[in-house]
């Protein structure tokens, strides 16, 4: 009676794997056929499209920590071969002109407010100024078990979508054909997303969703449906296993008891 007991549990537990895995089956099949009918509109697209890259390594970008300068001056020596990361606070130190705040300002601005306080020191001193790493701004790749590497990159403003995707290495769980490109804002007007087919970029040489990312923008790489139901029926089975097995437990002490001629359990 016991063994017969501990075989109906199991039996039951198999049922309502059998009963959840049927359940998501089907919910992926509606999945796939929900995606395979999907595709950006020319509006969503329209909102990603920039007409050129980005001027992150220009006179045009603002610096902030924690930023690297790279900064040169023939006539300063002070100032000559520094490498500098912009403080939290903002500011760089240099010998003879000490603490300088330089977040919020252009390298090209930085460079002439140099110039200015070496003017105590120096006759028409030149100072150039270069953005050494853009560490204050970052794009963002992510997926479920998806990427090789997923995570926090940085932006350089020539960063295509492709890049990334080259640079987080999608798996074979990957779905590339149901890529999110999502661009987060406070202002629901600029919030952004769409779906891009990354499959026929790299299949066919499909280019024109290859869209320029910006500061802050999320790439989310999900499974494809059967790499999610893979992950989902783990999740299920595997407590269910660990519960049969638990059931199964006194079954196999019983087997184990009578192979070996040991009496049984409560006998005499």
């Amino acid at each position: 009676m016991v063994r017969s007991g501990f075989s109906d549990a199991a039996g039951s537990s198999r049922l309502v794997g059998r009963g959840v895995s049927a359940g998501l089956v089907g919910l992926v099949a509606g999945i796939a056929s929900v995606a395979g009918g999907c595709g950006p509109s020319d509006r969503e697209i329209n909102a990603f499209l920039q007409t050129s890259e980005a001027s992150v390594s220009s006179a045009e970008y603002v610096v902030q920590p924690p930023d690297v300068l790279e900064l040169s001056s023939a006539q300063a020596a002070e100032i000559e071969g520094e490498h500098q990361t912009v403080r939290q606070d903002g500011k760089i130190s240099l010998r003879l002109l000490g603490e300088v705040q330089v977040a919020g300002l252009t390298p090209t601005e930085i460079g002439d407010k140099l110039e200015s306080l070496l003017a105590q020191y120096y006759i028409n001193p030149k100072v150039n100024v270069r953005l050494g790493g853009s560490n204050s701004k970052r794009y963002y790749i992510f997926g479920e078990n998806t990427l090789g590497h997923p995570g926090a990159y940085e932006y350089t403003g020539r960063d295509t979508l492709l890049n990334a995707l080259a640079i987080a290495q999608p798996n074979t769980f990957a779905w590339k054909s149901q890529i999110k490109l999502i661009r987060p804002s406070a202002d629901k007007s600029k919030r952004h997303s769409m779906t891009i087919d990354a499959e026929r970029m790299i299949k066919f040489g499909k280019m024109e969703q290859n869209v320029l990312l910006q500061d802050g923008d999320v790439l989310w790489v999900p499974p494809t449906p059967i790499a999610w139901l893979g992950m989902r029926l783990g999740e299920v089975l595997i407590p269910v296993q660990s519960g049969t097995q638990t059931l199964a437990t006194p079954t196999v002490v019983r087997t184990t008891v009578d192979a070996y001629g040991m009496p049984a359990l409560g006998g005499k």
